[in-house]
């Protein structure tokens, strides 16, 4: 079966204030962020009809605008109204959803202060990430010739569109090997993480992370720090080098879209799938499938 393009769907999208027919919330070809990827977003998903960290999500969509230098004209509190609002006109208990904002068409060339800010809401059923072959026996990443940039280089702090550039080239170029995923260093040869998530490591019964000083600091990773540490697993953020992946006894990913996913191979180092992770993984689960409404 063929999965429809992402233009040409039933259901609804959220769309500067209103419920717009899938196929009618287009934007015009001289949209500023299409041109100058003046855009930011977000990725989470919704379980049991309830978004996971959905205030979270929508605090972090508006500081990323506002490091790209625009107001997002809608509050907090509108914000996940909207987003609930357009889970249920498509009729989903759960289903990823991506909220975007961006400046528009109103002036063309790097400058885009006359810009108007837009902000949309879509939904959509999407299964696991990597998929669910690949869950159960671990992912196997490539290392990306592309770097994270340095933070005084780039608005890394920030969801950007634009960043994610070097994430979509890594991501082909793995799969053209035959690989899962990339792992990307940061701008000093550093582990950073990988094109969409956050990375873990597991060695002598602690975790070990990256400090995220170029990269995101994802809603899922400190989710699952918390969940480390109600078991009483010590973590450990701090710079970590490549070479020291032959040390490591397994490795996983945390992201919205990946959930918490383990790696079986990174480039030429091999690691373990189960214990640790797989706990993690499952505790994750419990967490987000068994929220309250308001949490």
């Amino acid at each position: 079966m063929i999965e429809a393009t992402y233009d040409d769907r039933d259901g609804f999208i959220w769309f500067d204030g209103a419920l717009r027919p899938w196929r009618e919330a287009n934007v015009h070809i001289l949209t500023h962020a299409m041109h100058y990827a003046s855009a930011v977003f977000e990725g989470q998903r919704c379980y049991n009809g309830t978004v996971f960290a959905l205030e979270q999500h929508s605090q972090r969509l508006i500081e990323s605008a506002r490091l790209l230098g625009f107001e997002i004209p809608w509050s907090l509190e509108q914000i996940n109204a909207a987003t609930n609002e357009v889970i249920a006109a498509n009729g989903f208990t759960d289903c990823y959803v991506r909220p975007i904002a961006w400046r528009g068409s109103e002036q063309m060339g790097v400058a885009a202060q006359r810009t108007k800010p837009h902000l949309a809401i879509a939904c959509w059923h999407w299964g696991a990430y990597f998929g669910d072959e690949v869950l159960a026996k671990g992912l196997r990443l490539d290392i990306a010739s592309w770097r994270r940039p340095a933070p005084y280089t780039a608005p890394t702090r920030s969801k950007a569109a634009g960043l994610y550039m070097i994430c979509t080239l890594s991501k082909h170029a793995a799969a053209d090997k035959g690989y899962d995923d990339a792992l990307m260093l940061d701008w000093r040869g550093q582990v950073a993480e990988a094109t969409g998530a956050n990375l873990f490591f597991v060695k002598d019964g602690a975790l070990h992370t990256p400090t995220p000083d170029c990269f995101l600091d994802g809603i899922t990773r400190r989710t699952v720090i918390g969940l480390a540490k109600a078991r009483g697993i010590e973590v450990i953020e701090r710079a970590i080098w490549p070479e020291e992946m032959s040390s490591f006894e397994a490795a996983f990913l945390t992201g919205s879209a990946a959930e918490v996913t383990q790696i079986a191979e990174i480039g030429p180092w091999r690691f373990t799938v189960g214990g640790m992770g797989k706990q993690l993984a499952a505790d994750y689960a419990a967490l987000v499938r068994g929220q309250s409404r308001n949490s």
